[in-house]
């Protein structure tokens, strides 16, 4: 039997996006560190050092290509100029020749599609300004949900992309914004009472560990005061732990 490695592989685009942002633009907020902390991840203590490891000490970046290539793994970023004021931006994945990924999670292709969301959002409406972002991940107790469906938002899996939306969620908030994007794992939405800032939730597929359902959400804010965002992180963490358990160590590395 031939191994996966030694088959030939072929480009599967993870994501493709148009971004309202000239491709200079776009390709700095992939190499300049300071704006790399303000779209990529989360509000976390390793969050300079992930940039660093990911960014600049695992990349070979091609300017004149627009190409980042990742080392140890099989993604690459491109960056495509589509006139002055636009770009096409891809993740794309070397995979084995023949294999099949419809309908399997990958949680390496879902955070790609969720960072790269936020960096549309961030060089789009803020010009990649700071901002403060939240992360909650876990399983959901006995009777609970993946989070798209424990947060009620289920009915907005179809309304289109800039379609305006108003939600009642069970964190004791009402928000309205568009829709953002969206993949058969995870819904994003802006949320203009965050600053416009973007809330993603994303369900993993169920397992033996997770009967009942598992995923993460991503709050990303702009322009909050202290008070503010203490408060939504308050709301929010009170709801998340009601309704989710920590994921058990090691538990999603292979996820």
């Amino acid at each position: 039997m031939t191994e996966a490695a030694d088959r030939p592989t072929v480009d599967r685009i993870l994501v493709e996006m148009t971004i309202a942002a000239p491709a200079a633009a776009v390709w700095d907020a992939l190499r300049d560190r300071d704006k790399l902390l303000q779209w990529f991840g989360w509000d976390a203590p390793s969050l300079a050092e992930e940039v660093d490891y990911i960014f600049f000490q695992h990349t070979r970046p091609d300017e004149g290509a627009g190409i980042l290539w990742f080392e140890g793994v099989p993604d690459r970023f491109e960056v495509e100029p589509r006139g002055a004021d636009h770009c096409i931006l891809r993740v794309v994945r070397a995979s084995p020749a023949g294999e099949s990924w419809d309908g399997i999670y990958e949680d390496m292709v879902e955070g790609w599609i969720s960072f790269v969301q936020q960096l549309r959002l961030a060089i789009e409406r803020h010009d990649i300004a700071p901002r403060r972002t939240l992360y909650f991940e876990g399983h959901a107790k006995p009777g609970g949900s993946g989070p798209i469906a424990a947060l009620g938002l289920a009915g907005l899996r179809d309304v289109p992309d800039g379609a305006a939306f108003v939600a009642d969620l069970p964190t004791g908030e009402v928000v309205e914004g568009m829709a953002w994007h969206r993949t058969p794992w995870q819904l994003g939405l802006t949320v203009p009472g965050w600053g416009d800032g973007l809330l993603i939730a994303t369900d993993k597929s169920v397992k033996d560990t997770a009967p009942h359902g598992r995923g993460m959400v991503i709050l990303t804010s702009y322009g909050l005061s202290d008070t503010a965002f203490a408060a939504l992180e308050a709301r929010w963490k009170a709801w998340w732990d009601a309704h989710y358990d920590a994921p058990p160590p090691s538990a999603e590395a292979c996820s």
